[in-house]
């Protein structure tokens, strides 16, 4: 039988898809590990073999959580590990693999139930969710190691629909193939849901980023959404099931059935071996760029492992970037080598020259790309109702460090970039707030929260709201008001209550309660307590907009009813700022 060790120095392959700058980010990642695992890198120089015959008197036991997708090729690699004596220090490492749906598993993560403690190491399809649980500091801690593999993301297609498409001589950019799918009644495009898929949530953000660089490319992102929204799948195993069950022409016309779905390559490499003949499906590789999933391997709770355990854990890594272990991920459909695509795996997952089956965007997604596409997706599946309260008071006709533009100019155009990510099933309005604005009152409803594609006096609720948002001026010599607006916001908020809709007010102010005459905060804040209702959840998002507001005093408010308070330093932040809070706000209801 063979015997494996740890290699001294690199080898081809390494540890996950070789590409020159994801080696030397998994190279920096894997040494953060062994550093932090007790002394492994030491333990790699002495060598991890023993060559008795009795590595199994006490072998080292990994219980993994894995994606469903790279779940069977890890299983295969532990068989071998087992089969071939792989050892970590003279022993023998028995690895246990378990499916584990991603999204459900990163949320235990973040709650610390779920069974997350019974795993020493956990391999998601993407790195998304290990930021996600990276973020949250009441997570389960996770260690990132390195990526042992990867898929891009494409749209595979019935062959019927690519061939009406000209696959494979046309290519497409994201924005090319998103019209085209959803302008088309003929030409339904499913995907996984975003909020539990990383498949679904890099297209997502890879499609708002092209789209944000065309004109009107919020509404195009917007529309898209909404679009995969009404067939989306809770995962990427159940999309599948969306495609037609065979090539009759009442499956391939069902109204219920998608012809063209979102998926990675691996995913389609998948179906295709198991499809009978004929049902295969092509596949187009956007020529801006696929995203990439890219499989990290992350040790779980790693300060509680023992140093067996975590030289352990990195060791079945290290196999899996062998040429053994890269062998088996490839059988399984996944690429192991970004500088040397299988052509075979390739034309298996249903692509063909002169598909752009290479190409990466110009740059991966941020995190804060990734948050504010999710929290699009959040506001178009639930549509949303949302109070818009901003502050008038003087101080906001303050300039913008470094700009010729006011904190109110720059606020309108935030707002005004953000109402055009709405669809005319969201509900919105607009308050503003300074000093006895209206009489003794410090508020004034500009425009009562609506449908924006609901119609009075022969304009829509859109077009009302964008010339209100674009004629916010401040007040002269007008103070801030924020207690009594606060709450009467609120109240008007929870008592207007819309289910099935994603309700909350957004408070937007540059400063703190300047109204000698208004209720104290502590009152407040025990006013917002008793009128918020866990079974009819109204966040407040309260944005601190510039150095003079008070974020500490807005996060006091804010969480009385379950919202965030944020801190802009420059207001063009605010849309993003808003989409993020969505986001939390729905992970926190």
């Amino acid at each position: 039988m063979g015997r494996h060790s740890l290699p001294d120095a690199p080898r081809r392959g390494g540890t996950g898809p070789r590409s020159r700058a994801r080696r030397r980010r998994a190279a920096l990642a894997t040494a953060v590990v062994l550093a932090v695992a007790g002394g492994t890198v030491a333990a790699v120089d002495g060598g991890l073999l023993s060559f008795g015959s009795s590595c199994w008197d006490d072998p080292v036991r990994l219980r993994i959580a894995a994606a469903p997708t790279i779940a069977p090729a890890l299983k295969d690699a532990a068989d071998y590990a087992r089969d071939h004596d792989v050892t970590s220090d003279g022993q023998c490492v028995d690895v246990r693999v378990t499916a584990r749906d991603t999204y459900e598993f990163a949320t235990a993560l973040r709650s610390g139930r779920g069974g997350a403690a019974d795993f020493e190491a956990w391999v998601p399809d993407s790195g998304v969710w290990v930021s996600r649980v990276l973020a949250d500091d009441r997570s389960v801690p996770v260690t990132p190691a390195g990526n042992v593999a990867s898929s891009p993301v494409g749209v595979a297609m019935i062959p019927t629909a690519a061939k009406t498409l000209g696959w494979p001589r046309k290519t497409y950019t994201w924005t090319d193939l998103a019209g085209a799918t959803t302008t088309s009644e003929r030409l339904r495009l499913g995907s996984g849901d975003p909020s539990r898929s990383a498949t679904g949530l890099l297209a997502l953000t890879q499609l708002a980023q092209t789209a944000g660089r065309t004109k009107d490319g919020d509404v195009l992102a917007a529309a898209t959404a909404k679009a995969l929204s009404q067939r989306a799948s809770d995962s990427d195993g159940q999309v599948l099931d969306t495609l037609p069950r065979d090539l009759s022409g009442t499956e391939q016309g069902n109204p219920k059935r998608n012809q063209a779905l979102i998926l990675s390559e691996q995913a389609a490499f998948a179906y295709n071996e198991s499809a009978d003949s004929g049902d295969d499906l092509d596949l187009f590789y956007p020529k801006d760029g696929s995203p990439r999933l890219d499989h990290p391997f992350a040790l779980v709770d790693e300060p509680s492992l023992t140093t067996d355990e975590s030289r352990a854990a990195l060791r079945f890594m290290t196999l899996l970037g062998e040429d053994e272990g890269r062998r088996i991920l490839e059988d399984h459909g996944f690429r192991t080598d970004e500088d040397e695509v299988p052509a075979a795996l390739v034309s298996a997952a249903g692509g063909r020259a002169p598909q752009p089956y290479e190409e990466v965007p110009e740059r991966p997604a941020t995190d804060k790309e990734v948050e504010e596409a999710l929290g699009l997706w959040t506001i178009t599946v639930q549509s949303a109702r949302l109070t818009t309260v901003v502050d008038a008071s003087s101080s906001m006709s303050d300039p913008v460090p470094g700009t010729s533009e006011s904190r109110m100019d720059v606020t309108r155009a935030a707002l005004l970039q953000a109402l055009a990510t709405f669809t005319p099933e969201d509900e919105i309005g607009l308050w503003k707030f300074s000093t006895e604005l209206d009489g003794k009152r410090d508020y004034r409803v500009l425009v009562p929260t609506g449908r924006l594609g609901d119609r009075v006096a022969g304009t829509t609720q859109r077009d009302r709201l964008s010339a209100a948002f674009s004629g916010l001026k401040p007040v002269p010599h007008g103070e801030t008001g924020l207690y009594d607006t606060t709450l009467a916001a609120y109240k008007a908020a929870t008592a207007s209550y819309t289910k099935g809709k994603f309700n909350a007010v957004v408070l937007l102010t540059d400063g703190v309660n300047q109204d000698p005459g208004s209720i104290s905060r502590s009152r407040l804040v025990s006013e917002l307590r008793e009128l918020a209702d866990p079974e009819r959840p109204v966040p407040l998002i309260a944005i601190a907009v510039g150095p003079k507001a008070d974020k500490k005093e807005l996060d006091q408010i804010a969480e009385a009813t379950g919202g965030s308070g944020h801190l802009v330093t420059d207001p063009s932040q605010i849309h993003s700022v808003i989409l993020k809070a969505v986001v939390r706000a729905g992970d926190e209801n």
